[in-house]
């Protein structure tokens, strides 16, 4: 969340290291989010929420620690990049609170209304990506002088990035364990994780979840980059937009996190396989926008796409976990009809199975989330390279004129040199801005591949829960529960 400004504290960064930070949180996040859901049932959801919300004071003290301090500018640049990926790992200590959220909201709703109720949920903890966004770097320059923020580079005060969330999270932790309810049935225990493991239909919707909530996250943290080394020339007349709203990138984050619990109600009224193949569809047809955009250089075109896929992302996220209750619904009457076990207690077991489906998909989908950045990362190697290489020419020129400034008490010297110094910086900027032009077309090969893997989510969702054909009976479909 700190990314944008980093160079404003003297620390430089590559395109593909810029990439690892924001993508390892994912990678922790989705680890974290099986353990997380076996939590509620050991400590439950009071004692858990106000745990979890309070191990969050960790990555906040990291940033508003760690960060400003004169430890970090010591280091080498080997250094200093593993102390900040260790960081943002840190920071993955939220995806497991999201995980063990959903697992324990599902048992408070009845199957009617679980589909807004969890849509409702995700996105409150969504919106948090787009808030963080927004707010960060807006908050980083306050008491700085406007005249100086208008410069490349700035005084910012980064440890407010971390300061600002703190109040939140104690209030949050105080305000579970004082009011929340826990409830005795909410139990996912290692038995029902056994039997979810070994339910086919758990792997298809956890598949199904790397596309949409997949989606979703690696385009929340990626999107800022993507536009920063596509499109540099309008950030470059935007600079306020290119340092201090993410290039704009929030909104993506923004309306999808809104979508979701539209495509949660939506679900519970139209099924949530329609719901979901509709989402894939449409993120397929606007990915080939966004390449068509980027062929053509179209920022506006660009940008629209995205927030179209966003949105699409937000109603497959809703209607993709509304699914999972209704499809283990259906599993436990069909269950309880041909073996003619307890309908309650065979519900109830079931219900348990849901909340662990919803665990361990939370966790494959957010891994979809790195595997985006990774795939971002890849593609982006290439101009990584020259863009650094001319970060090392230029650093080359300026590192004496700033000796001269730092050191020399003659003042028309050091009024000469930092004219000098603002000129190169500004031929430094505008030789990068002209690397990435020419090489604008680096993310097309992973839009490529994401094209692909919506045709195969849509091909999967039709084939599981939409096909009526008899042509494959040897494969069920679900087609006849309207799921």
């Amino acid at each position: 969340m700190a990314l944008p400004v980093i160079a404003d504290i003297g620390i430089t960064l590559s395109i593909s290291e810029l990439f690892w930070l924001t993508a390892v949180p994912n990678l922790i996040g989705s680890a974290l989010r099986v353990p997380y859901t076996f939590a509620i049932p050991r400590f439950g959801g009071r004692l858990w929420t106000s745990i979890s919300a309070a191990l969050l004071l960790i990555p906040i003290s990291l940033l508003a620690i760690v960060l400003p301090s004169a430890w970090l500018h010591q280091q080498g640049h080997s250094a200093q990049f593993w102390i900040l990926f260790a960081c943002a790992a840190t920071a993955g200590l939220g995806g497991g609170n999201f995980s063990s959220s959903m697992a324990n909201i599902s048992f408070f709703y009845p199957e009617r209304k679980k589909g807004f109720a969890l849509g409702l949920n995700a996105a409150g903890g969504n919106l948090g990506v787009a808030v963080t966004q927004l707010l960060v770097p807006l908050v980083i320059i306050i008491g700085v002088p406007a005249a100086a923020v208008t410069l490349p580079i700035h005084p910012v005060h980064l440890a407010y990035a971390g300061l600002v969330w703190m109040p939140f999270v104690v209030a949050t932790a105080l305000g579970a364990y004082l009011y929340m309810d826990s409830l005795t049935q909410a139990r996912t225990d290692t038995q029902a994780y056994k039997h979810a493991l070994r339910n086919p239909q758990t792997w298809i919707m956890s598949v199904l979840y790397i596309g949409t909530f997949g989606s979703f996250i690696g385009y929340s943290f990626a999107l800022p980059l993507v536009i920063k080394n596509t499109f540099p020339e309008f950030l470059a007349h935007h600079v306020f937009i290119a340092t201090y709203l993410a290039g704009l990138g929030f909104m993506g984050a923004l309306l999808g996190s809104l979508a979701r619990p539209l495509g949660g109600w939506t679900a519970d009224r139209l099924g949530g396989a329609r719901v979901t193949l509709a989402s894939f569809v449409g993120m397929g047809v606007f990915t080939v926008t966004a390449i068509a955009a980027v062929n053509s250089h179209s920022f506006t075109w660009f940008f629209a796409s995205f927030m179209v896929i966003f949105i699409l992302a937000g109603l497959g996220n809703g209607s993709a976990y509304r699914m999972i209750p209704a499809i283990f619904a259906t599993l436990a009457k069909r269950h309880a009809a041909e073996r003619g076990t307890d309908e309650r207690e065979t519900r109830l077991s079931y219900k348990r199975q849901t909340a662990a489906v919803i665990g361990i998909a939370g966790a494959i989908g957010a891994f979809g989330g790195f595997l985006i950045q990774v795939a971002f990362r890849q593609a982006s190697l290439h101009v990584s390279g020259l863009l650094t290489a001319a970060t090392a020419t230029g650093a080359k020129v300026t590192a004496p004129l700033m000796k001269v400034i730092a050191t020399s008490h003659d003042k028309a010297l050091v009024a000469h040199d930092r004219l000098l110094l603002a000129h190169d910086k500004a031929a430094g900027l505008h030789a990068k801005v002209a690397i990435a032009h020419a090489n604008s077309h680096w993310s097309i090969g992973a839009l490529q591949v994401f094209l692909a893997a919506y045709i195969f989510f849509a091909a999967i969702t039709w084939f599981c829960y939409l096909r009526r054909s008899s042509a494959t009976s040897r494969v069920p479909s679900l087609a006849a529960e309207s799921i």
